[in-house]
């Protein structure tokens, strides 16, 4: 046997040397970021680490974390950060927003920053907005409008735009409305404004007062934001929408009574044609008749009621009556045919 021990103890020996190199490479693992932590009086002992790299959470992470909350004098503890990272939150981010909101002397608690990041709301972005007011454009980029269109009851169009400072409000911000809502709303009291002034000219001369009617509003009411200023930045007048209204009115007036009278017209038509069609009737009517007084005159001849000197008076009349006729200028002779 080497060095003279028996098999059991070289046993030993062996088992004890892998349970050393175990130790050693586990403390490999941990022990930068522990002396990390250690040196920066934000202490995480090296069994939290272990349970870290068990429930498969970023080490650096949290302790880096945990560092930067203890340096800006931020009582967050291990388990925190940790239930906020495997909660799928932004631990770095939160941590930063805290920090921020420290310098500022804006009170933002852990429980409302780690609620507000699980809401899926930018904290850091949020904190900065409540120090530095930023402003909104109204309409915003992505509208389908660039301008603000309203009608005053002269009938003559503005196109107006407005900026609006807006400061976050952490009090409200989970569970308040966006941006667009402020757009929103700010747009419909432009509008409203605009709608009922008398005069188009009273809104430019005046652009201030759409402002101050608009903020009495309390637009910012169940937003995350709060309202510092409403500012019209360009207002110009657009088309005479009152005009154009009573022009289309008057051409839809004159096609309705165009529509009337070509009815009427063609009802004049159609009696006309009605007129007619009885007209020829009646003349088929007379020509029937026309035709039966040769029949009579033939049966008045057999009958002996007629003879033939009364038939003879009869024609020298009927001639006579032509002749009358043609002196006369009647349609059938011509009027002065024998001077």
């Amino acid at each position: 046997m080497p060095f003279g021990l028996p098999g059991w103890a070289i046993a030993v020996l062996a088992v004890a040397l892998v349970i050393v190199i175990i130790i050693v490479a586990i403390l490999g693992r941990f022990f930068k970021l522990w002396i990390q932590a250690y040196v920066s009086q934000a202490k995480v002992s090296l069994s939290s680490l272990i349970g870290m790299w068990l429930r498969k959470v970023d080490m650096n992470v949290i302790v880096f974390s945990r560092i930067r909350a203890v340096k800006a004098r931020l009582n967050i503890t291990t388990d925190e950060l940790e239930t906020h990272y495997l909660a799928g939150g932004r631990v770095p981010n939160v941590i930063s927003a805290m920090i921020a909101a420290s310098n500022a002397k804006i009170e933002l608690p852990w429980g409302v920053a780690t609620a507000i990041d699980l809401a899926g709301r930018d904290i850091l972005d949020a904190v900065n907005t409540s120090v530095n007011p930023k402003v909104i454009d109204c309409p915003g980029p992505n509208q389908p409008r660039p301008t603000i269109d309203a009608v005053a009851q002269d009938g003559i169009q503005l196109k107006a735009k407005a900026r609006v400072t807006v400061r976050t409000n952490l009090a409200r911000l989970v569970g308040g409305a966006t941006e667009e809502t402020i757009i929103a709303r700010v747009g419909e009291g432009i509008v409203t404004t605009i709608g009922s002034a008398l005069d188009h000219k009273a809104v430019l001369e005046n652009p201030d007062n759409i402002s101050k009617v608009v903020m009495e509003r309390g637009l910012d009411a169940g937003t995350a934001f709060e309202i510092l200023s409403i500012d019209i930045a360009d207002i110009d007048v657009g088309e005479n929408i009152g005009a154009r209204l009573q022009t289309a009115q008057a051409e839809a007036d004159k096609k309705r009574a165009q529509a009337e009278a070509e009815k009427r017209r063609a009802m004049a038509v159609a009696a006309e044609q009605e007129f007619r069609a009885e007209e020829q009737k009646n003349r088929a009517l007379v020509v029937l008749a026309e035709a039966e007084v040769p029949k009579a005159m033939a049966e008045a001849f057999r009958g002996g009621n007629l003879g033939v000197m009364d038939y003879y008076r009869m024609g020298n009349i009927q001639a006579d009556t032509t002749m009358r006729k043609s002196i006369a200028g009647d349609d059938n002779g011509t009027r002065g045919s024998n001077e």
